[in-house]
């Protein structure tokens, strides 16, 4: 279970000169800082996916950065398993596995050379380790590239390698950010039947995406972020209820940008 407790993140601004009077109460109102995410908090249960979804520029990376450890937040927390995050990162970094939305592989090692170095990493013995590489191989259909280069690999090919690098320690809690963008048609239904396995085998997971018909398809709740705070956080029942709108993506729509018409094409 994620617990995620009123987490905050800035940044402090570059100066540069206003280009407005808004603009400069704007920068002096902050501080000279930016606020990314603001005082943030939702749960996502065991064995459970949620929907993390926001536009351009709501937070969703940021929070994400900062749930796997890479950026420490300005205030609050989060709760793993009941492992406090800010308290022992370290021991947070077992227990999850982070997605990012860059696969940044190793070119010039292979799929198996490469898994197999953060194998190492995370400290799983030869035996382990080369178990755990056979079942992800096979889980993730790698065995026909898994001896080739990273940089002779497609697109849909390096997703699998970096989701089999994320996994190779058998995390209980997996974030993915945005997994299947720029990847084909049968390349992304092979992302998305992986993540609905690891939902039946019990990970707790959270999934950002920009495509609303993996959000339909995959999440049992909805966690939606704007101007760096959360505006909805429920089921996709819920959403439905909330906005008035059939369509998850009109009513995402209006959770966001909620002074636009929602029934325009």
């Amino acid at each position: 279970m994620i617990k995620v407790c009123g987490l905050s993140k800035s940044f402090k601004e570059r100066r540069k000169k206003a280009r407005n009077l808004l603009g400069l109460l704007q920068r002096l109102g902050s501080g000279g800082k930016f606020l990314a995410v603001k005082d943030v908090s939702f749960c996502a249960e065991s064995g459970s996916i949620l929907g993390l979804l926001g536009p351009n520029g709501a937070g969703k990376t940021t929070l994400l950065r900062m749930l796997s450890t890479a950026l420490k937040p300005s205030a609050g927390t989060a709760m793993f398993d009941g492992v406090d995050l800010v308290k022992n990162p370290l021991e947070v970094r077992k227990r999850i596995g982070f997605l990012s939305d860059n696969t940044g592989l190793y070119g010039r090692l292979t799929a198996r050379e490469m898994i197999k170095y953060y194998g190492k990493l995370h400290g799983l013995d030869s035996s382990r380790l080369h178990k755990r590489m056979d079942e992800l191989f096979r889980a993730l259909d790698m065995t026909d590239f898994a001896d080739k280069r990273n940089d002779s690999l497609s697109s849909g090919m390096k997703q699998k390698v970096s989701i089999a690098r994320t996994l190779i320690h058998e995390p209980d809690i997996i974030m993915f950010d945005e997994p299947t963008t720029g990847l084909d048609v049968a390349a992304a239904e092979a992302i998305l039947k992986f993540i609905e396995s690891c939902k039946d085998q019990g990970k707790t997971l959270i999934f950002c995406t920009h495509h609303m018909h993996e959000v339909d398809r995959l999440c049992d709740k909805i966690v939606v972020l704007n101007k760096g705070q959360v505006c909805f956080e429920g089921s996709i029942e819920k959403m439905h209820s909330t906005t008035g709108q059939a369509r998850i993506d009109k009513a995402f729509l209006a959770l966001v940008a909620p002074g636009k018409d929602s029934n325009a094409a």
